[in-house]
């Protein structure tokens, strides 16, 4: 899944990413507004993750959704 699909579907994705990434605001999500390198960023931020740890997440979260997009 690119940015552009991401951010085309982001009301969608919102409720999904909150319902797995429960400490992720609505603030969060507003800044991020469907990049993923802001995505990315907050997950490290709030979770304490590291860059690769953060990114395997949302990759993994994008495959699981990625029926969302079509």
């Amino acid at each position: 899944m690119n940015n552009d699909v991401l951010a085309g579907n982001w009301k969608q994705f919102q409720g999904k990413m909150q319902e797995q990434w429960g400490k992720l605001t609505n603030d969060d999500l507003d800044v991020a507004a469907g990049r993923r390198d802001q995505i990315v960023g907050k997950l490290q931020e709030r979770y304490g993750v590291a860059l690769e740890e953060a990114e395997r997440q949302v990759a993994e979260f994008e495959e699981r959704y990625k029926t969302l997009t079509k």
